[in-house]
């Protein structure tokens, strides 16, 4: 991998160099890098997604157990479980949760 990155450098570097003279008369072609017309913004769901499964563990006094984003119908909603230990001899609690983000 290190000499992959090394060699994509390399050649990123050499892409933005102006060909000499002799080159030209050889026929090399030099390529200019491809870059998208449009612009994607990215969004960071899971991050957000794991804020609200730590919130929701505060609330009901345990810890995060899992948590995940689903799409459903358009809308992004994170859905998790929240693990309650036990207290007093009673058994310890599995709280699902579903939240719209």
């Amino acid at each position: 991998m290190k000499n992959y990155t090394k060699w994509l450098a390399a050649a990123l570097f050499a892409a933005t160099l102006p060909l000499a003279p002799s080159a030209a008369a050889a026929g090399v072609v030099q390529v200019a890098p491809v870059v998208p017309d449009t612009f994607v913004p990215v969004i960071t769901v899971q991050s957000s997604c794991n804020a609200v499964g730590q919130q929701q563990a505060a609330q009901n006094g345990g810890t995060l157990a899992s948590v995940n984003a689903e799409n459903r119908g358009g809308q992004t909603w994170c859905v998790g479980v929240v693990i309650v230990p036990a207290k007093d001899g009673e058994r310890g609690r599995r709280i699902p949760f579903e939240v719209p983000l």
